[in-house]
């Protein structure tokens, strides 16, 4: 059966036909992939991924280009998309080492490292700011929109939301058990 009936069946909701293309097109998008990740398991991971986001799309595929151009692009994507969220994880993970080294510094010269600092670590730089800011430093919502170049009700939004994270990582105003 010809590339283009397999496609038609498929998009119809034909399992059999799909199976028939993710058995041509499986071996080539591998190589592809370890050809870009430099990594087998990841490339065998990236091409089921790709042939589910096929299965998933396979409707809007419209034939102007090879299948397999197209599953090119699908599985380009997918790549970059990992590779984004690696970069996501990894600034997260430089993040967190640096507030645990910030905290033994602290501790090491007898500086005290509270559960307020600790709460604002959890906080991303664009709320983190504008908190200390306004409540440590005493700057207007006005100052701080001048300052950080942020219009001033989107400076008093970040610190009313993080205030209210600061507060639910403290623990401020729960309720006691057991009254």
């Amino acid at each position: 059966m010809e590339e283009r009936d397999l496609i038609k069946r498929a998009k119809k909701g034909n399992h059999e036909a799909f199976a028939i293309l993710f058995q041509e097109h499986y071996p080539f998008l591998v190589k592809y992939l370890m050809k870009v990740t430099m990594n087998r398991d990841q490339a065998e991971e990236l091409a089921q991924d790709t042939m589910a986001k096929c299965v998933e799309k396979i409707h809007q595929y419209n034939g102007k280009s090879k299948f397999s151009s197209w599953l090119i692009s699908i599985a380009t994507n997918r790549y970059i998309d990992l590779q984004r969220k690696k970069k996501r994880e990894q600034n997260w993970q430089n993040e967190e080492v640096n507030v645990r080294k910030l905290k033994w510094e602290m501790e090491s010269r007898n500086e005290e490292w509270n559960d307020v600092l600790a709460a604002l670590s959890t906080l991303s730089d664009d709320i983190r700011l504008p908190i200390i800011l306004k409540h440590y430093y005493g700057y207007s919502y006005e100052e701080i929109g001048q300052l950080t170049e942020i219009p001033p009700g989107t400076v008093k939004s970040r610190v009313h939301h993080g205030i209210i994270r600061l507060r639910k990582e403290l623990k401020i105003d729960e309720q006691p058990s057991g009254t």
